[in-house]
């Protein structure tokens, strides 16, 4: 299949308004591209490897791109791109941030291509204090007494090697207990899921509106010997479907995770307290430093407490807890 990239040209703390744009228009394959001091970073420090690194390709500018495959109902997407970043660019003065250029660019890559590009930068990595996040691809390294979630993104996302994964992996590590029913709200690639089976959990629910997401959530799941008697993948969305929210909800989670974007945890905030057991735990992640409060304001207003906040850069996960 050939697969259209939409490239748009920010700032670091740009790339989180960019993909709420995006998102709004339905987009949901998209791909961070850090800027110059992430990619020194990367190529000196191992164990910092980022999600989907390209960086020749972006002259080490920061970038979010966009994927909408190549067919004809697809039309008018690029067109819709543009008109929304126009619209940005004129808000610009009142965010009052520098949203970079804003500049777009467009090419046709073949999905193999889209697929391979960035393998070369992703290798194993140990995360927590018990997991090695390990390609499908790579040997697991000799001598590693951690648990291996072996993984194959393929095209959704999700490697643990973002700030906001790892996080959401090292909180997942610290507040699972053997037998916890789990939820995984936007799933992607199903590492949250998955790991959260790895480290004991009865019963878990991987949702995601896209069912591309879906299907390499299941193939990760099979890849690591996941239980799928135990292990359970959705497709739908929980905010505009009332019928498979109340279906989600019929289920009382002990976590509830939620590795996304501040804009649509905002937009969850209502609806998680319904998901969760009253001893539970909500485990959210991808929210850009600036928009902490946000979110913060959002989970208080719908009766939730937050008990700890990580940092991982310009990138914050949190732990919250019914009032």
């Amino acid at each position: 299949m050939q697969w259209k990239e939409i490239t748009i040209y920010t700032t670091e703390e740009g790339t989180e308004i960019v993909i709420a744009r995006l998102d709004i228009l339905g987009i949901s394959q998209i791909n961070i591209v850090q800027g110059h001091d992430e990619i020194d970073v990367l190529l000196h420090k191992t164990e910092k490897y980022w999600d989907y690194a390209e960086e020749a390709a972006l002259n080490k500018q920061p970038a979010v791109q966009a994927y909408i495959s190549d067919v004809p109902e697809n039309e008018s997407i690029e067109e819709a791109v543009r008109e929304s970043i126009e619209e940005l660019k004129a808000l610009e003065p009142e965010l009052g941030m520098e949203l970079g250029s804003l500049e777009i660019s467009v090419r046709m890559v073949n999905e193999e291509d889209w697929a391979n590009n960035w393998k070369a930068y992703f290798k194993p990595m140990p995360v927590g204090e018990k997991l090695l996040v390990c390609p499908s691809w790579e040997e697991v390294p000799e001598g590693n007494t951690r648990a291996v979630l072996k993984i194959d993104p393929g095209m959704a996302f999700g490697t643990g090697t973002h700030h906001t994964t790892r996080m959401c992996l090292e909180l997942l590590e610290k507040r699972i207990n053997a037998g916890d029913l789990v939820a995984d709200l936007g799933c992607g690639s199903g590492i949250l899921s998955i790991a959260a089976s790895l480290m004991g959990a009865g019963e878990t629910y991987a949702v995601d509106v896209d069912p591309v997401a879906v299907k390499v959530a299941a193939e990760n799941a099979q890849l690591n010997g996941i239980d799928m008697n135990k292990y359970f993948i959705r497709t739908g969305d929980i905010l505009s479907d009332a019928e498979f929210r109340k279906d989600i909800a019929e289920r009382k989670y002990d976590i509830v995770l939620a590795n996304i974007v501040a804009n649509v945890i905002i937009a969850f905030a209502p609806v998680i307290p319904e998901l969760m057991k009253d001893s539970g735990v909500f485990i959210a992640s991808g929210i850009i430093d600036d928009r902490l409060d946000e979110v913060l304001s959002a989970l208080d207003e719908n009766g939730l407490t937050v008990c700890e906040v990580c940092c991982g850069e310009d990138w914050r996960a949190l732990i919250a807890v019914k009032k």
